[in-house]
């Protein structure tokens, strides 16, 4: 799918930069990464991959996995960079 974004064409990225999660000109996650304490954005994490996985039979399919895997590699580097 692609779509125009103030003259600029890019691809629609459901996984990585969904678009309904950017509005305002900041992804969610940035500002919740801003938000919140180290320990807070862990479980927040932790649980949004959960989410995912939980539901990947029922709604997602392989997408839900790739939001799931995404969620935790942001884990992972919050993690290791302690």
């Amino acid at each position: 799918m692609t779509v125009t974004i103030d003259r600029f064409t890019e691809s629609a990225d459901t996984v990585n930069h969904p678009s309904h999660y950017t509005a305002g000109g900041i992804e969610c996650y940035d500002a919740m990464a801003a938000m919140l304490t180290k320990e807070e954005m862990i479980g927040y994490l932790r649980g949004n991959s959960f989410k995912y996985r939980w539901r990947f039979r029922h709604k997602g399919g392989a997408e839900d996995l790739r939001k799931a895997e995404w969620y935790e590699k942001k884990l992972l580097a919050l993690v290791d960079a302690a």
